[in-house]
């Protein structure tokens, strides 16, 4: 087994290490968070109904114009707080977090900040 394999392995072992003790209900939706080396990807879910609440990134028409030419750690900020406001019009304000197999920190603890800043409750 090569080094590829086994990184790949690490990565799903901690993804569902962090995975099995997050779930999102409709009282309490699950916030996934998925990022590239160029974009943030967020989505609000509720596990028991399967479905997509709420969604933000980096690609939003939206927010296009706000983060042009800002470094990924400041645009994941900007996808948080515009993320947060979606979920007010949805009267979402307690989630549960789920940074799936990625580290709490950079882009995806930016993006956590600006989401409380936003109003949501963690």
């Amino acid at each position: 087994m090569g080094e590829f394999e086994r990184s790949k392995i690490r990565r799903l072992k901690r993804k569902m290490r962090t995975r099995s003790k997050v779930f999102g209900n409709s009282e309490r939706p699950r916030l996934s968070v998925t990022r590239t080396n160029k974009h943030v990807y967020a989505q609000i879910i509720d596990d028991l109904k399967e479905c997509t609440l709420v969604q933000a990134s980096t690609l939003d028409k939206e927010l296009r114009s706000k983060i042009k030419g800002k470094t990924l750690k400041e645009r994941s900020k900007e996808v948080g707080l515009y993320l947060a406001e979606r979920c007010k019009k949805k009267k979402i304000d307690k989630i549960a977090f789920d940074k799936g197999r990625f580290y709490y920190h950079g882009c995806i603890k930016n993006l956590a900040d600006g989401a409380r800043e936003g109003g949501l409750k963690f």
